[in-house]
This record gives structure tokens, C-alpha cells and sequence, in this order.
């Protein structure tokens, strides 16, 4: 052990220089560097985790840094193509970290402070103090696009609406009695809005044709937003949160909480990758019709609450991946490589 000189210091400074020192020893265990300078720290060493809070696992950041650059990639691409500078994102990133960590993160009893937000997020303190109770940057369901859902779901589901394999049938415009029409089914999920006006519209976003018979047909271009459409970007958001959301949890807790799964073949032709793409849309939409076509009647007796669920799959092919994955396989394992990948 080296000889140290003892030195007196003012109280004031010697707290400045052990807030020195623990800064420094936080940015090393960040870096996956352990330190023994000072101890983890807790702002009550005797205080219990709540629900929200918990413990950072161990190396957890080295091993997030790959897939997190992975997983970004694409979205740094979109804010490129989109024209959102990385200023911006950087501002959009600094308000969510103080938010999740506010309220996210807060221990049971405890009132959150600026210096544990701080501690928490790595950003200064002050800064934290200036961006607390601005709330969460969220993007609520547009009106358009949450009734459009609802009676496009209702259309594939109900089985007035639909025929004997299940696909939505084309409904008159108004009818009669019983029989089935696009009035008696806009009317079915909402009284607020004009069913002619719903039609108007969607003939504009071209989510529905009208056939020989005068009859108003639903088209595939229904399922998927485009264009201009709002809701494209809410979707955006949404499922892709979900998704995220998903792996997360499974990742940081024991056991897999949530079905979070893939299969992938690399190092196959083009061709193969075309036709299992096609058949890949046929298999998920048969999925997605089936499950909404159980939830939609399960809901005719549901008490009503607040819960959430979203049932997504997606499907992906290209060449190779950004980072050269199906080259870096190699051919002795590629097409025997198979398997359903999960989180």
C-alpha cells in the first residue's frame, strides 16, 4: 500500500472530491470496469425496491451495446430519410430517459429526485430539473384510425359480415331488415359518425371498391396504411413498442413472459426467399383473421377494463443483413440452419 500524507480539508471540498471520485467510479462500472472505490450506489441502502425499480443485471450494457446498434439501425435510417437530424433525436432520447427513469424507476415510498433521476440517466442534474413533468413524448391513436380499425376488424370478424370461409363480404350500401349493408355495419361501432362519410373516406384512401352490383367491396390495401396516411405512422410506433417491448421483457426477466419468436434461413436464393415470403403472408393472415375473429366474440360478453393486448407478426427477407450475417454463417450451416429464433 502506498504512503499517502494525511491532508485536512474543509468539509465542503472533501464532499466535492468524494463527488468526484464516485462519478468516476459510476462511469467505470458503465464501462463494465469494476472499481472498489466506493460501493454501488443506493439513495437508502435500507430502502426496498418497488415494483417499477429494478437492479441493473450485471454487464447488462456491454451486452446491450450489439443488439441495441442492430436494432437502431434501421430507425437511424428512416430519421435520415425522414429529415429528423440527430439533434433532435438526441433531445427526444434526453426527455425520454428522464421520464422512464421519473416514473419508470421510482422506489416504493420514495419520493423521485432530480439527483437520482440524474444518477439513473447520466444526465446533469440541472438539466433533469428543467425536462421533469414535461411528460412523456407520446403519440395518442388518431380518432380516423382508431373507428377505421374497429369497423375493419368487425367487417373480418362478425359473422354477419363475412361467408362461409370467413372472408368479408361485399355489403349494399343500405338494405333492409336484417340483411347486411355498410350502414348496419358502421352503425354497429359507432352512432357518432355518418356511415356515408366513413364510405366517402375510405373510397378516398382507396380501402374499399365499389363492384358492378353497387356493392361497396373491401380491398387488401385495408390492411396495410400507405401513402399520406396518418395511420402508418401510428402503427409505426405501436407494434414496433410492442415488439420491443416484448423481447425486453423476456430478456430481463427469468423466464420468457411473452411468445417472441422467428424463423430464419440464410444463405438461400432469391427465389426461395420470394416464394417462402408469399406463403409466409398467406400463413399470417390466416393467423391474424382467426384471432380476430376470436377476440371480436369473446368481446360481446367482456366486462370492459384496462387492459391492452396485441397479437403482431412480421415478416423480413433481403440479401444479407447490415452486418454481413448470412456470409458470416457459411455454407456448411446455412441451409441446415434453420430455426425458430426467439428473445
Amino acid at each position: 500500500m502506498p504512503w499517502v500524507k494525511s491532508l485536512y480539508v474543509a468539509p465542503s471540498v472533501a464532499r466535492r472530491i468524494c463527488g468526484k471520485i464516485y462519478h468516476v467510479n459510476r462511469e467505470l462500472r458503465n464501462c463494465g470496469i469494476v472499481s472498489h472505490m466506493f460501493p454501488a450506489y443506493n439513495s437508502d441502502m435500507n430502502a426496498k425496491s418497488g415494483p417499477k425499480a429494478a437492479a441493473p443485471q450485471p454487464n447488462a450494457a456491454a451486452k446491450l451495446h450489439a443488439p441495441l446498434a442492430r436494432l437502431l439501425r434501421p430507425l437511424v435510417r428512416l430519421c435520415i430519410r425522414s429529415g429528423m437530424t440527430f439533434p433532435a433525436l438526441a433531445q427526444l432520447l434526453r426527455e425520454l430517459f428522464v421520464n422512464v427513469a421519473e416514473h419508470d424507476f421510482a422506489l416504493e415510498g420514495k419520493e423521485q429526485t432530480d439527483s437520482r433521476v440524474s444518477l439513473l440517466t447520466g444526465i446533469h442534474r440541472k438539466e433533469v430539473a428543467r425536462l421533469r413533468g414535461a411528460g412523456a413524448p407520446v403519440h395518442e391513436t388518431p380518432a380516423a384510425v382508431s373507428l377505421t380499425s374497429a369497423v375493419i376488424a368487425r367487417w373480418l370478424a362478425a359473422p354477419e359480415f363475412t361467408d362461409a370461409k370467413g372472408e368479408p363480404l361485399a355489403l349494399p350500401r343500405t338494405a333492409e331488415g336484417d340483411t347486411p349493408s355498410f350502414e348496419q355495419l358502421v352503425a354497429s361501432v359507432t352512432k357518432d359518425v355518418r356511415p356515408r362519410a366513413v364510405l366517402d373516406e375510405w373510397i378516398d384512401r382507396k380501402l374499399v371498391t365499389i363492384n358492378a352490383a353497387d356493392e361497396i367491396e373491401l380491398v387488401e390495401a385495408a390492411f396495410v396504411p400507405s401513402g399520406a396516411d396518418d395511420s402508418k405512422w401510428h402503427y409505426l410506433g405501436r407494434n414496433l413498442h410492442d415488439h420491443i417491448a416484448a423481447a425486453a421483457a423476456n430478456v430481463s426477466g427469468p423466464a420468457p413472459r411473452f411468445l417472441e419468436r422467428a424463423v430464419h434461413y440464410n444463405n438461400i436464393s432469391p427465389k426461395l426467399a420470394r416464394r417462402l415470403e408469399a406463403r409466409s403472408r398467406e400463413l399470417a393472415m390466416d393467423a391474424l383473421k382467426t384471432a380476430n375473429r376470436e377476440a371480436n366474440r369473446a368481446l360481446a360478453k367482456d366486462k370492459g377494463g384496462d387492459a391492452r393486448w396485441n397479437f403482431g407478426i412480421y415478416i423480413y427477407s433481403e440479401a444479407a443483413d447490415e452486418e454481413g450475417e448470412a456470409k458470416e454463417v457459411g455454407k456448411e450451416n446455412s441451409k441446415e440452419n434453420g430455426k425458430e429464433g426467439s428473445s
